[in-house]
């Protein structure tokens, strides 16, 4: 069996796909005055110079409605931004990994399958963020995604990372791969947060100076 369910609206761990619109990244005024049409002046002109990183790192046990279905996800991905009001990074770099164990049944053995994932995109703001990136690298008994290797398919994953006590637990979102013939997931683009994580926890730093 090679195609996990990631949740009960149909969408899959293994080959389905969330592919959303872009939102661009666009520099925002620091300022309430806006410049007049014919001045000649971009929006972002005023925004405080200096650059902002940001950084996401853990590992989270996923829960998942499968009983003994063990889904993990590791991630250590960085991002440079212009400055402020810039919502998508200038450079972005790291890896992230989708594990997903199923466990023995009818006589078989556990099935197992994970990818490394090279970071293209890691946008951040408060408590939340969103990583994709290109698949490098899978393993596993299952050989579930290994067309998805030959294709580099991307992937994208949203974090909730709870803060503080009433945060709640913290959340993840897996977009699932795209089929031959599909559109290929848009960098900076994931699924809402909306599997609780059960065991482990990541860190977050939200845009701060560079440097």
């Amino acid at each position: 069996m090679s195609r996990f369910k990631l949740s009960h609206r149909a969408v899959t761990f293994l080959a389905a796909s969330a592919v959303l619109a872009t939102t661009a990244g666009v520099a925002s005024a620091s300022t309430p005055a806006s410049p007049t049409p014919d001045s000649g002046e971009a929006v972002h002109a005023s925004a405080p110079s200096g650059a902002l990183t940001s950084r996401l790192k853990g590992w989270g046990r996923m829960d998942y409605p499968a009983v003994g279905d063990d889904i993990q996800v590791t991630v250590d991905a960085h991002a440079v931004f212009k400055g402020v009001g810039w919502a998508q990074p200038d450079k972005a770099w790291g890896t992230f990994r989708i594990y997903h164990r199923m466990p023995a049944a009818d006589g078989e053995p556990a099935k197992v399958n994970w990818g490394d994932f090279k970071v293209d995109c890691l946008t951040s703001g408060g408590p939340t963020a969103t990583v994709t990136g290109r698949l490098v690298r899978t393993g596993g008994n299952v050989g579930a995604w290994d067309d998805y290797l030959k294709r580099h398919v991307r992937m994208g994953i949203s974090f909730y990372v709870a803060e503080g006590e009433g945060g709640g637990p913290s959340r993840i979102g897996i977009s699932g791969g795209t089929e031959k013939g599909e559109p290929l997931l848009t960098k900076c683009m994931a699924p809402a947060a909306d599997s609780k994580v059960i065991k482990g926890g990541y860190a977050l730093t939200d845009k701060v100076p560079a440097g």
